[in-house]
C-alpha cells in the first residue's frame, strides 16, 4: 500500500494487485503494531536509515490523517553487568542512528514503572503504538484518490521482463495479463518465490526464503507497565517483551520458531499454549511479580527472512535497476521488522530506485 500510493502520487498509473480479498490480511496482520525508534540497526544500513525516516513520516501521517497512534516511549532493561554492556553498546549505535534516549539508573526506572526490575534502562521515547489496519486504510484511501486502484482478488502467477519495447508483461491466476513499464514485487512471505516465476531475472538476484514463528501470549489482567519493555538484545532476537495495544491490552511476545515448511501456505498460525511456559522465566527477571498461569494464547507472526539459523541477520533488501539490470523492476525481499515503521520510507526509497525520486 505505501508503494503504490508513493507510485500513485508520483504520477504513475497504478493497480496494486492483492491476492487475498482484502488489503493486509498477510504479515501486516500479524504484527506488535510496534513504531520502532531505530535503536537496533547497524548505523548506516537500510534498516536503520528507512526506520529513522520511516518513523517521522508514519507519526505525521496518523496525525494528518487520525490514525489511532500512542508515543508511548519504550525501556530496555537490564538485570546484570553483561547486559548493561550491551545497553551502553545500543546507546552509542542509537546516537549513531541519530535516535534520542535517555540512560536511566535503576531507580530513575523504577520512578517511571514501579513493578520494574533492572539496574539500568535505556529510555526510548520516540518509540509508539499504531493501529496498522487504520494505518493501511489511510494508505489505500490515499492511493484511490491519487487516481490508483486496488485489485482485490488478484493473485500474480508469473511475470515476463522487459519483452515488447521494455514493458513487463504480468500474469496474473485467472489467466489475464496486465503490461506495465513498473514491476514492484512487494509480496511479503511470497516475494522470493514470485521472483523465481519472473523470466529474465537471473537466479542470482532471488535469495532463498526462511520462514520464522513468533507467537504472542495476552496477559490477563491490566498490565501494570504504561511503556513498553524490552530485556536487553541478544544477537538478531529482541527478546519476550512486553507491548501494549492501543487499549492498554498488555502481550508478551514474540517467541522465535524457525518453520520448516516450503511455502506459506504450510504455515500453521495457531498459538501453542505449551510454548508460553519459556516466557514465565524470560519475564520475571524484569516483572518478577508475573503471576502464574497469567498468559493466554493470542496470535502469531511469521517473519519472511532471508537468512537461517545462526546466521547473521542481513539489511532489508531492496533490489532495483542497478542491482539486477532490468529497468522498471523492483524486489522488496527480507521485509521483516521494522518493515511496518519503514514503509513510507521504503516508498521513496523505491521511487528513487526507479529515478522518480521526489525533488
Amino acid at each position: 500500500m505505501a508503494v503504490g500510493r508513493a507510485l500513485a502520487q508520483a504520477g504513475y498509473e497504478t493497480v496494486a494487485v492483492e491476492a487475498r480479498g482484502a488489503i493486509g490480511q498477510g504479515v501486516s496482520s500479524r504484527n506488535s503494531e510496534v513504531i520502532h525508534a531505530g535503536l537496533y540497526y547497524p548505523p548506516g544500513s537500510l534498516k536503520a536509515r528507512l526506520c529513522v525516516r520511516g518513523k517521522e513520516l508514519l507519526y505525521a501521517l496518523c496525525e494528518s490523517h487520525g490514525v489511532s497512534h500512542r508515543r508511548c516511549g519504550k525501556l530496555v532493561v537490564a538485570n546484570s553487568e553483561a547486559e548493561a554492556l550491551a545497553l551502553r553498546a545500543l546507546r552509542d549505535r542509537a546516537a549513531a542512528n541519530g535516535v534520542p534516549v535517555q540512560w536511566l539508573g535503576a531507580g530513575e526506572a523504577r520512578a517511571l514503572e514501579p513493578a520494574l526490575q533492572c539496574v539500568a534502562a535505556l529510555l526510548s521515547t520516540s518509540t509508539g503504538i499504531v493501529d496498522s489496519h487504520g494505518f493501511m486504510l489511510a494508505l489505500q484511501g490515499d492511493l484511490e484518490r491519487a487516481g490508483g486502484m486496488v485489485g482485490l482478488g488478484s493473485p500474480v502467477e508469473s511475470a515476463v521482463l522487459g519483452r515488447n519495447g521494455g514493458l513487463h508483461l504480468v500474469r496474473m491466476a485467472d489467466g489475464s495479463e496486465i503490461a506495465a513499464r513498473v514491476l514492484v514485487n512487494s509480496a511479503s512471505l511470497h516475494a522470493c518465490a514470485l521472483a523465481r516465476r519472473f523470466e529474465g531475472l537471473d537466479a542470482r538476484f532471488v535469495p532463498r526464503e526462511y520462514f520464522a514463528k513468533g507467537s504472542y501470549y495476552a496477559l490477563a489482567g491490566k498490565s501494570p507497565f504504561t511503556r513498553l519493555i524490552y530485556p536487553a538484545p541478544a544477537d538478531a532476537w529482541l527478546g519476550v517483551h512486553l507491548t501494549l495495544d492501543l487499549g492498554g491490552q498488555a502481550k508478551f511476545g514474540p517467541d522465535l520458531e524457525w518453520l520448516e515448511v516450503a511455502a506459506p501456505e504450510d504455515i500453521d498460525y495457531v498459538v501453542d499454549p505449551r510454548r508460553a511456559e519459556g516466557f514465565y522465566a524470560e519475564v520475571r527477571r524484569y516483572w518478577p511479580a508475573l503471576p502464574d498461569g497469567a498468559l493466554q494464547p493470542s496470535y502469531s507472526g511469521v517473519r519472511p527472512k532471508i537468512y537461517g539459523p545462526g546466521e547473521t541477520a542481513p539489511d532489508f533488501r531492496i533490489d532495483g535497476p542497478p542491482t539486477h539490470g532490468i529497468a522498471g523492476l523492483v524486489n522488496l525481499f527480507g521485509i521483516e521488522s521494522p518493515g511496518l515503521t519503514s514503509s513510507l520510507a521504503i516508498a521513496e526509497h523505491v521511487l528513487a530506485l526507479l529515478g522518480q525520486a521526489r525533488p
